[in-house]
């Protein structure tokens, strides 16, 4: 067994990185089998890349030559084959660490979820891609749709961490200026940031013609504001703390939060962009379930 097989079996990172996996496989099974339509037609048919041999492959497809040099069978891959381009993109800001009692926090219910579109990506024999993203792009691993290119997709996920300020409306820019084709977008965040500039950056991604889907993830504590007792509100993102009775806020809180989700919605709506919300308390097949189900024309 060579080293980096000794690495990657390593119980811990199997813990980590499995589940994921196995959570992904569970919630796609049963509701997109087979592999889709792609809207996003090439015309070249020009050699892109290899990918592992599955049962049921076109023989004529493998490519001799490497295995020769492997022993292992891998299949010629051509532009028209990889003709999705699918983006996760995670926001690791700090504020994506809250976790209300008993839940997980807000940025592992967005790794899960995204690993889940991944294993869909893979199915599909499409191409996936991982940003991570603050206040700048922190990670950027661009598309590819091999078995090798998905487990570093899903180790990468599952190592990411939630630290520092965001800014979102500014990494829609930078993200949208980065693709070079239509692509699928789906987005992961709290979207804890300016809103003008939230929306102006929501804008610009779907005018630039990218299938955006935005998944809003927000703790119940978010949602409802439950607190009872004279509570100290800590701010992850460099803002002051705040002691105060929850009760005398609650209100004005669950309005402003209200207003803001339905103006987000409003704008989603406008640009024909996928808004859903991911309740941390809310099981992932159930919404992820729903979600896929609509895209796939299923009541």
């Amino acid at each position: 067994m060579s080293e980096e097989e000794k690495n990657y079996l390593d119980p811990g990172v199997l813990d980590r990185v499995g589940g994921l996996e196995v959570v992904a496989r569970r919630i796609v099974e049963g509701f997109m089998s087979g592999r889709h339509e792609s809207p996003y037609k090439g015309s070249s048919v020009e050699f892109a890349e290899h990918r592992e041999y599955t049962p049921g492959d076109d023989l004529r497809r493998i490519d001799w030559k490497v295995f020769g040099r492997s022993d292992r069978f891998y299949m010629k891959q051509f532009e028209e084959e990889t003709n999705l381009k699918a983006y996760v993109a995670i926001d690791t800001s700090a504020s994506m660490r809250y976790a209300g009692e008993g839940r997980g926090s807000k940025l592992e219910t967005s790794k899960y979820a995204a690993a889940t579109l991944l294993q869909l990506i893979l199915q599909q024999r499409d191409a996936g891609a991982l940003v991570a993203f603050g206040n700048d792009v922190r990670t950027f691993i661009p598309p590819g749709s091999s078995a090798a290119h998905h487990r570093n997709l899903i180790e990468t996920l599952a190592g990411l961490e939630a630290t520092g300020p965001s800014g979102i409306g500014d990494i829609f820019d930078e993200i949208a200026a980065r693709l070079r084709q239509r692509s699928l977008v789906a987005v992961f965040s709290d979207l804890l940031d300016d809103e003008k500039t939230l929306l102006r950056g929501l804008q610009h991604m779907a005018h630039r013609g990218h299938d955006v889907i935005l998944f809003h993830v927000l703790d119940p504590d978010e949602i409802q504001f439950p607190f009872e007792r004279m509570t100290r509100f800590e701010g992850l993102e460099d803002m002051a703390h705040l002691t105060l009775d929850p009760k005398a806020v609650r209100e004005a809180f669950l309005a402003e939060m209200d207003g803001f989700r339905k103006r987000i919605t409003t704008a989603c709506l406008a640009t024909r962009v996928d808004y859903v919300l991911l309740d941390t308390a809310v099981p992932l097949d159930r919404t992820l379930g729903a979600w896929l189900a609509r895209r796939a024309g299923v009541r």
